[in-house]
């Protein structure tokens, strides 16, 4: 017989990040590319892997057929076990009837026999689309330690920015009293990660009692959350002090980008101590032509420069053609770039190629002023984007 596990983790991974325009028009948001050869949910699983936390469900919906054959069965994380690993989990028909998952506490609601088959002590909620490093061990044991029904990772954010978060108002010893929900003038600037962590038997009878509420929106930071504190359940704040980015806009996925670079990179991708894992195989090592210049940026296995790349994060078999120039810019897999292009604050999804003497984007060009072209589009030779712009190849 299977012992229990002591805490399971349910990773929400089925948003269609529409503010990321045309990187999810056929991708879910955790399976956008990032940092060169890594995707947005490497984090969290890797997270959990380097937290012992060994069985992980990954809830999809939106556009899930490439997340789901890079999450396979689960070994590059070291989630391929016979008892726990990995788990897909979408939508799917019940007996009585079938539906999407309609928030963040009904897509757990309808895979509250996942948790029960493994009858852990606790559960991790997570979300699939930030980029970060976190012990999930240690938020555990302080959420054991205090006995706490639920316990809610914090981070601290500037006045200016709380009002676009959840925030977490508590006393002295980081009991929360209060929770408000982008408050136009915030208590404090404690804000909500999204990571929760609840005792097993809490978090299954508010999410049935919140099910049989029909005008409910089934969300943890709207319907359960409050809920609980309501009841008067013990709710404690855990505070996260190191690097946490909510990728879920065109700016922030390339200021996360941004991030890497430098002597002293704002994110270190590469402490061994925290290894982030990736499905990437099969990668030849990056070649580098004698007519290359290469200033401050991360050029990924496989790809092959002959030009000039400056402030640039190159994902993995790129080429970039003699003449070529990438400047600022975010350049995901298997992207040819011809003589004579510029690219200048762009991001270039998977499978892009950009003509002869073309030119994508301004060197003026601001965070906002990021152009975005989508996933398999051919920008013509000799070609004029220009910056702010939305490209994505037509679907017929």
């Amino acid at each position: 017989m299977q012992k229990n596990k002591k805490c399971l983790a349910m990773l929400l991974a089925g948003g269609q990040g529409s503010r990321l325009l045309a990187l999810t028009t056929k991708v879910a948001k955790p399976a956008v590319s990032f940092g060169g050869k890594y995707r947005i949910i490497d984090f969290p699983l890797s997270n959990c892997t380097n937290s012992k936390i060994d069985t992980v469900g990954v809830l999809t919906q939106y556009q899930p057929l490439i997340l789901n054959d890079y999450i396979g069965n689960g070994a590059p994380w070291d989630l391929d076990r016979n008892y726990g690993g990995v788990h897909i989990l979408p939508p799917y028909q019940a007996k009585d009837k079938s539906a999407w998952y309609l928030g963040t506490a009904n897509a757990i609601y309808q895979n509250i026999d996942f948790i029960k088959n493994y009858n852990p002590e606790h559960v991790i909620i997570l979300s699939g689309d930030h980029i970060y490093k976190m012990d999930y061990a240690d938020m555990l044991d302080t959420h054991i330690d205090r006995n706490a029904d639920c316990t809610i990772a914090t981070l601290e954010v500037s006045y200016e920015e709380a009002s676009r978060f959840g925030i977490m108002n508590t006393d002295k010893d980081m009991r929360i009293v209060e929770f408000e929900e982008k408050p136009k003038v915030p208590k404090n600037n404690q804000a909500s990660m999204g990571i929760y962590i609840f005792k097993t038997d809490k978090l299954i009878k508010y999410l049935e009692e919140d099910n049989a509420v029909e005008d409910s929106a089934h969300d943890f930071g709207k319907n359960i959350i409050p809920n609980m504190l309501d009841n008067n359940e013990l709710m404690v704040a855990y505070p996260f002090k190191g690097y946490w980015k909510d990728v879920g806009t065109i700016e922030s996925l390339w200021i996360a980008n941004m991030d890497l670079l430098g002597e002293q990179p704002n994110f270190d991708l590469y402490n061994p101590y925290w290894k982030i894992h990736s499905r990437i195989s099969g990668v030849t090592p990056q070649f580098i032509g004698p007519n290359s210049l290469i200033e401050n940026s991360i050029i990924s296995g496989g790809s092959k420069v002959h030009g000039r790349v400056v402030n640039s994060v190159i994902g993995s078999n790129v080429v970039i053609e003699e003449g070529a120039v990438v400047e600022n810019s975010v350049i995901f897999n298997n992207v040819v770039i011809k003589k004579g292009a510029v690219v200048n604050y762009v991001i270039l999804d998977e499978d892009v190629v950009v003509g002869v003497n073309a030119k994508v984007g301004e060197k003026d060009a601001t965070s906002k002023g990021i152009t975005v072209i989508g996933r398999g589009y051919e920008v013509a030779d000799n070609a004029i984007i220009g910056k702010g712009l939305n490209i994505e190849k037509e679907v017929k």
